[in-house]
């Protein structure tokens, strides 16, 4: 009888919001998690012991994915405290939204510094471990506005549009080692960020989403969990919109 494997995962910005719905979802698999933060330690910390709750083993782990001894860091402690490292998922992003005209370097390399490097980063350093397993899973969160664009958010939407790039590429070279690269691209989902958008700026968004209502952060995670299972194996270097029909 084969030894069952029990699957880890590092969820890069997996504190709140977005993230923290991904690292329960992964939990509810069974799946221990390495719930990563750069700055609020507390919501990582809540969000690890939500994951014990359901069973798994789980940790916040500090690290700036945008400093590659950091991310050495976090991938060598979430590896000595699961022993293997089955899936990743690249969520941490940040924005510094202005017109392009405005749109200083500092505020343009940090966003992509941290939405592109970041993810190029971490998926280097799970692809030695994966390949060497052959096997794994690694889910980057692109956007809906990396696909269309914003007015206001040219770094952001030039970081997401990265980030397809990068999975596409990756897919095909790790695809010989049956580790499977993909994206999910969330559209308008209901997080601390949108809540205080006043009631005009939300109506104005809506309008753009034919389901017209907001997602949820349990819908973005529905999708990570599914490309990070068992039954995706044979899906590879595609981009999935979570974002009620903006990208049709």
């Amino acid at each position: 009888m084969s030894e069952i494997v029990t699957r880890s995962a590092i969820v890069t910005g997996g504190g709140k919001g977005i993230g923290r719905a991904v690292c329960l979802a992964l939990a509810e698999q069974g799946v221990n998690v390495a719930v990563n933060y750069a700055g609020s330690q507390s919501a990582a910390e809540e969000t690890a012991a939500l994951c014990q709750e359901k069973g798994v083993q789980a940790m916040a782990v500090q690290a700036d994915v945008a400093q590659a001894d950091q991310v050495e860091a976090l991938f060598a402690k979430a590896t000595e405290a699961f022993g293997r490292l089955d899936i990743l998922v690249n969520n941490a992003g940040i924005t510094r939204d202005n017109l392009i005209v405005r749109i200083s370097e500092e505020d343009f390399d940090a966003v992509l510094s941290t939405n592109l490097k970041g993810a190029f980063l971490c998926c280097k350093k799970a692809a030695r471990l994966m390949m060497r397993q052959r096997t794994g899973r690694i889910v980057n969160i692109s956007s809906v506005v990396g696909l269309r664009g914003n007015p206001g958010q040219a770094n952001y939407c030039a970081s997401k549009a990265g980030l397809i790039g990068l999975t596409k590429s990756l897919a095909k070279e790790l695809s010989s080692r049956h580790v499977t690269v993909n994206a999910v691209a969330p559209g308008f989902i209901d997080t601390d960020m949108t809540r205080v958008l006043p009631e005009a700026a939300r109506d104005a968004i809506l309008s753009q989403v034919p389901l017209g209502t907001f997602g949820h952060p349990e819908d973005v995670a529905a999708a990570v969990a599914f490309f990070a299972s068992e039954q995706a194996g044979y899906i590879t270097g595609q981009v999935l919109c979570v974002d009620g029909g903006m990208a049709m």
